[in-house]
């Protein structure tokens, strides 16, 4: 068997192994299980493909997109290495092929999907081929935590345990939480052999820019690298296709790419990319996971990416041939309020939503910090050591200043109306502004009313955005989007500590153009919260969501908040059928409590008569024991109330006729009064 580095020589061309790659391939080789992290560019795929060659049996790799897998079979096949893919997009020629040589064994690296898994025959016929290691890339994809979470990956360590062959698991970005996953997944709870490259990126420039005039930013930074291959990544698919349009007009060789488009759409795109130089692609997150170009000199973000881990694999792509490269991300308030109404439309339970609070925190702590983003961003995965010199607070110190005064007045106002309300109302509590809430929950008389008017409602936004960005606040998915303090406000709250703020930030806030919003600041947390409702049933029902309610309805419940049934009816949209379908379960989405009414009462909702129903019921038990309170208890049953209560006419021999002569004698000049009263 030849040595690791012949074969680095020999197969793969290099003549030596990059940093830390070495001491992989040699824990792989000797058949431990493996998980390593490494930078996206640091060659993951030669810590498991030069194993494979140098071990007995077929390395099964598992890997999330076709095209990533047909690139590196491709590579692999030119190099002179047996190799083939299984997957959906295979010619009947190149399925033939790989069973050919897997039958004469001869092939050394079968690569899969992990949806491949799910078929029955798929463990049977990888013990029959002799499988003697399963690699695992994109390992971040079995986590929950992870940006590109894929339920077919949990099969993985079903697969592991089958075989009882060794794993090694590959990624480019994994925190302490995803890394805790991972093994947990796939190796049981026994930890691997554990290796953590350096997330560091030095070729690679960091920079990050409010929006304004976010097009017209993207051109720019694009016109001032033309000729270079860059993707520019977009929050929707429609946007991806008027920047690509707009890159066109400019000039540039541009085009888009999301999960929208025809799967032969898809795959020319990325063949035009991995092939043509200077080729721009506005795109997605559909696109790049399998992106495997050296040359791809910018990367772009249009919008505000998901995580610290989905920008810094985004950003990965740039730069994998150790050249320089630059990066650019344009945020502004209304990517922020789209991430947050992601998580808590989400159907995760309330401690996973809060977490993925605190992870949006610290994306915007990268977005707001005030000294280098190479250090905030690799502080986050754990590095200490940090040097940089290559983004643009290193290029451009922030303008800072002390805004201790303003976060305790902000952290004061959320103490004052204990943490149960969101940024836009306590905003307006430091503004001074007399709102129909602020009035009805008398927060008027509170000591912070009025106190924070040196800054205007966006410069306020922008103290508030900063104090996410330190994660100071979080918002509190049980109490639908309410700041509650982190143990890090305390001593900024006590004055034991003190805290710095970005001017530039802060000065640049001025109210842009009205964006008409569906509903307001405070209501729009509670909004989520009942489309997040509304999924979860039309999923359950397999219907559309707006079969349940449509989005109007929602409005206004999420404005109106019923409290009960009655209440509840009377929202446009909700009808009898709907009522008592759906009713409790979104009463409790609102109040935190379904409502308990008698099932006849419930029937009343909404109607005239389930007043009636009530007044009846507290007047009979008024007389349950008489005028005195001395005779033997005497009650209607519910069906008798509620016949009562829908009477057109009604006189003493109609009480008669219902109740019998006993009931009509106890309670009917009273019943009879609240009738007329209602009339």
């Amino acid at each position: 068997m030849a040595s690791a580095a012949t074969l680095l020589q020999d197969v793969f061309g290099f003549d030596g192994f990059r940093p830390g790659q070495e001491e992989i391939v040699d824990a792989v080789t000797a058949g431990e299980n493996t998980l390593a992290i490494m930078p996206t560019g640091g060659g993951k795929s030669l810590c498991f493909q030069l194993p494979a060659l140098m071990r007995d049996g077929v390395t099964v790799v598992i890997s999330p997109l076709i095209a990533l897998m047909r690139d590196q079979v491709r590579a692999l096949q030119e190099a002179g290495v047996n190799a083939g893919a299984l997957t959906s997009g295979n010619t009947p020629e190149e399925t033939d092929a790989v069973w050919t040589a897997l039958e004469a064994g001869e092939l050394k690296l079968l690569y899969m999907a992990p949806e491949r898994l799910g078929s029955g025959s798929a463990i049977g016929m990888l013990r029959r081929i002799g499988v003697s290691l399963i690699a695992v890339d994109e390992a971040h994809c079995v986590s929950q935590w992870g940006h590109d979470f894929r339920p077919d990956y949990l099969r993985i360590g079903e697969l592991r345990r089958a075989l009882d062959v060794p794993l090694a698991a590959f990624t480019a970005t994994a925190d302490a939480e995803t890394q805790a996953e991972i093994i947990q997944k796939l190796f049981d709870g026994e930890p691997p052999r554990s290796f953590l490259r350096g997330f560091d990126r030095p070729n690679i420039h960091l920079a990050f820019a409010a929006k304004n005039g976010p097009r017209a930013q993207i051109l720019n930074f694009a016109a001032a690298r033309k000729g270079q291959s860059g993707i520019v990544y977009c929050g929707t698919r429609a946007k991806t296709e008027t920047l690509a349009r707009a890159l066109s007009e400019a000039g540039h060789a541009a085009m888009h790419y999301h999960g929208g488009m025809e799967a032969d759409d898809r795959r020319i795109a990325e063949r035009r990319f991995q092939q043509e130089d200077g080729l721009i692609v506005a795109a997605t997150v559909a696109f790049g996971m399998g992106v495997d170009k050296p040359d791809i000199r910018w990367v772009a973000h249009a919008d505000l990416p998901k995580s610290i881990e989905a920008y810094y694999q985004e950003i990965g792509r740039a730069g994998r041939d150790g050249a320089p490269a630059e990066t650019l991300t344009l945020f502004g308030p209304e990517d922020i309020k789209l991430r947050r109404t992601q998580i808590d439309e989400g159907l995760a339970p309330p401690e996973r939503r809060m977490a993925d609070h605190a992870r949006l925190n610290a994306l915007l702590g990268l977005a707001e910090a005030l000294e280098c983003r190479r250090k905030t961003l690799l502080g986050y995965f754990g590095e200490a050591e940090v040097t940089c010199g290559t983004c643009d607070l290193c290029d451009t110190p922030a303008d800072v200043f002390d805004g201790t005064t303003a976060v305790r007045k902000a952290l004061s106002a959320m103490l004052r109306t204990e943490e149960w309300f969101g940024a836009g109302h306590l905003i307006d509590i430091l503004l001074g502004i007399e709102t129909d809430k602020i009035r009805q929950r008398g927060h008027t008389s509170l000591p912070t009313y009025g106190v924070g008017k040196e800054y205007t409602k966006p410069q306020w936004q922008a103290v508030f955005r900063q104090m996410m960005g330190h994660d100071l606040v979080r918002p509190d998915p049980e109490r639908y989007g309410a700041l509650r303090m982190t143990d890090a406000a305390l001593p900024i709250l006590r004055d034991e500590a003190k805290i710095n703020l970005r001017r530039d930030t802060i000065k640049s806030a001025v109210r842009g153009p009205a964006v008409k919003e569906m509903v307001s600041d405070e209501d729009a947390p509670l909004l989520s919260a009942l489309k997040a409702k509304r999924r979860g049933l039309a999923e359950a029902a397999r219907v559309p969501a707006y079969v349940i309610f449509p989005d109007r309805t929602l409005i206004e419940m999420a404005e109106k908040r019923p409290n009960n049934l009655d209440q509840m009816a009377g929202i446009s949209g909700v009808g009898a059928k709907k009522l008592e379908k759906f009713g409790d379960a979104f009463l409790e989405v609102i109040n935190g409590e379904a409502a308990t009414l008698h099932p006849t009462r419930r029937k009343l909702a909404g109607h005239a008569a389930g007043t009636i129903y009530d007044q009846l019921l507290a007047v009979q038990a008024q007389l349950a024991r008489g005028q005195d309170g001395t005779d033997k208890p005497l009650s209607c049953s519910a069906s008798q109330l509620a016949k009562v209560a829908q009477l057109r006419t009604a006189d003493n021999a109609a009480l008669e006729n219902l109740l019998g002569d006993r009931k009509a004698e106890r309670f009917g000049p009273a019943f009879l009064d609240v009738l007329r009263d209602a009339g």
